[in-house]
């Protein structure tokens, strides 16, 4: 009987320390979590505080000799159209430029 008391009561110590260790081990692992999420919030607020880049710009084209003279002409079809150009203006005012 006294025998059975003992093992009883190393069991119950034994068990309170398991638990106690359970508990702690825990406690550490939710420490753990914590500071874990709490440098991946400080990460998004960093991130949120940071000035948005610059968007991207498309490059100015740079006018060519061809895309100038396809202009010009097209400006001088339109004016002889609208009657601004007699067929004799435009066709020396093309020849200019074609020139």
């Amino acid at each position: 009987m006294i025998s059975g008391t003992a093992t009883a009561t190393s069991r119950a110590v034994n068990n309170a320390t398991d638990q106690k260790a359970l508990r702690s081990q825990q406690e550490q692992t939710a420490a753990i979590q914590a500071q874990a999420d709490l440098e991946q919030v400080k990460a998004q607020m960093a991130a949120l505080q940071q000035p948005a880049p610059a968007p991207a710009l498309a490059p100015t084209p740079i006018p060519t000799p061809q895309s100038n003279l396809l202009a010009q002409l097209t400006q001088l079809a339109q004016l002889k159209e609208a009657g601004a150009l007699t067929d004799d203006e435009f066709q020396l005012a093309k020849a200019k430029l074609l020139t």
